[in-house]
């Protein structure tokens, strides 16, 4: 049986993506001065899992077979819940994210594409 899973994202440059998540899922204790190229890992809060950044020589070149959803709309009216979710991809994109697949207004739920700052696939959601 499984105990505990870590999320591992091969990357050409593991420091800057480590940071960038860091400040997204609000994990702490990345050290200052890592070198360049240095593979990171990212010490999850009790109960979430660790996040591995691992250097690798090629670039992305195909869309995600996994993404995460992140949840940041929480509950309230459809109106409320995209607000903040737009204001989270707001944040993320000044950290270096790019929002250019756009959101989803379908059904009564509303998330957003997104793509971190190497390019890998991920959403934020209405949840709690």
């Amino acid at each position: 049986m499984v105990t505990r899973f870590s999320v591992e994202f091969d990357c050409a440059d593991p420091v800057a993506l480590a940071r960038f998540w860091a400040s997204t899922l609000g994990y702490t204790g990345l050290p200052v001065d890592l070198p360049d190229g240095e593979d990171v890992m990212l010490e999850a809060p009790d109960g979430l899992p660790d996040v591995y950044f691992q250097h690798v020589p090629e670039g992305k070149v195909v869309k995600n077979r996994m993404h995460l959803d992140l949840a940041v709309g929480g509950s309230g009216p459809l109106e409320e819940r995209r607000a903040r979710i737009d204001a989270e991809a707001a944040r993320l994109v000044a950290l270096g994210a790019s929002d250019r697949r756009g959101p989803v207004d379908e059904g009564g739920s509303y998330w957003m594409r997104m793509q971190d700052p190497e390019g890998n696939e991920f959403c934020l959601v209405s949840g709690e």
